[in-house]
C-alpha cells in the first residue's frame, strides 16, 4: 500500500492508474478505523481496480472544539488495517494542505434542506463542513466511484445531492450499516462508552426495531410511537435528541400514506453521541 500526504503525490498515482485504464474506487474517513470502515474498503474493492482511502480529521464539521479535540487519532493502528485488507493507497493530507488559507477564508459548501432536521438542526454548520471537505476530496482523488456507509444516511443523502446538483463525474455509493452483536452500529465514538453503557447502548437498535414492528402492524401514529421511543430511551439513561419516522428519499416528515420510510435515532449515553436508522417498507 502507498502512503501520500500531498496532492501532488497523489494525483501522480492518480494518473499512471488512468494511463493504465484501471478505475478508482474512494474511502473518505476520519481515521480510528474500525470493522465498519473496513466493510467501505471490501465494497470500494468490488466496484473498481483500485482503491484509495483518506484519513483527515475534518475540523470545519466539528461546532464543539472539545469534540474535536477528543477524537481518536489511531494512524499507525489504522494505516496496519488498511494494509492488511489491501488497500491500494492511504492519502493523509495535514489540516495546512487542506485549508492553506485557514477555515475562516475557507469557500464553503452550503446543501439545501438539511440543516432543518435531524442532525442538521442539532449540528449547526456541520454538513456545511462536511460538504466542503467531500467536495475537495472528491476533487482531488478524481474517483470514478466513492462509498459511505448507511449509518449516517442524511450525510449519504447530503452527498449524493452535492455530487448531483454539481454534475460531478463520481458515483456515490451506500454500504450497509455494521453492527456489533447487540446491534449497535459500529462507530468511532462507540469507544467513549463504558462496558456497561455498550452493553446498554444496544437498545437503539432494539427500539428501531419495535417501532419497526408496530409500523408492519398497521400502527400509524407516527408523532406516538416517536415519543414512546423516547420514553424507552430514556428509561435506559440515554438522553434522546430526536426520533424521527421520515422518507426514505427526501428526509421529510413521514405521512400515513407514505411506503419507504426510515427511523432516525440519536442521543447521548454518557460521552457519546449515538446515531443510527433502520428503513422500514410498508409497501
Amino acid at each position: 500500500m502507498q502512503i501520500v500526504k500531498t496532492a501532488r503525490a497523489l494525483r501522480k498515482q492518480i494518473s499512471q492508474w488512468r494511463l493504465h485504464g484501471l478505475t478508482i474506487a474512494f474511502v473518505p474517513t476520519m481515521g480510528n478505523l474500525h470493522a465498519g470502515h473496513l466493510s467501505l474498503v471490501k465494497k470500494a474493492q468490488q466496484l473498481a481496480d483500485k482503491v484509495v482511502v483518506s484519513i483527515f480529521v475534518n475540523p470545519l464539521q466539528f461546532n464543539d472544539q472539545s469534540d474535536l479535540s477528543a477524537y481518536p487519532r489511531t494512524l499507525k493502528a489504522d494505516t496496519e488495517q488498511l494494509i492488511e485488507s489491501q488497500c491500494d493507497l492511504l492519502f493523509t493530507p495535514n489540516q495546512q494542505s487542506i485549508y492553506p488559507e485557514g477555515m475562516d477564508a475557507q469557500t464553503k459548501v452550503f446543501v439545501p434542506n438539511m440543516d432543518d432536521k435531524l442532525c442538521g438542526l442539532h449540528r449547526q454548520g456541520h454538513f456545511d463542513g462536511v460538504a466542503t471537505i467531500v467536495l475537495k476530496l472528491l476533487n482531488l482523488v478524481q474517483a470514478d466511484v466513492a462509498v459511505f456507509g448507511e449509518k449516517d444516511y442524511q450525510q449519504l443523502l447530503l452527498i449524493k445531492k452535492m455530487v448531483t446538483d454539481l454534475n460531478l463525474a463520481v458515483e456515490i455509493v451506500g454500504a450497509p450499516t455494521c453492527r456489533e452483536p447487540n446491534g449497535l452500529a459500529m462507530s468511532s465514538r462507540n469507544q467513549y462508552l463504558t462496558d456497561q453503557q455498550s452493553h446498554v447502548a444496544g437498545e437503539l437498535y432494539t427500539t428501531m426495531l419495535s417501532i419497526v414492528e408496530q409500523l408492519v402492524n398497521g400502527n400509524k401514529d407516527f408523532s406516538l410511537l416517536c415519543e414512546q421511543a423516547k420514553d424507552r430511551l430514556m428509561h435506559f439513561g440515554f438522553q434522546p435528541e430526536y426520533v424521527d419516522i421520515r422518507r426514505d428519499d427526501d428526509l421529510e416528515l413521514a405521512i400515513s400514506d407514505d411506503k419507504e420510510i426510515r427511523i432516525f435515532i440519536a442521543a447521548r449515553l454518557g460521552q457519546a453521541r449515538l446515531i443510527d436508522n433502520l428503513a422500514c417498507n410498508l409497501a
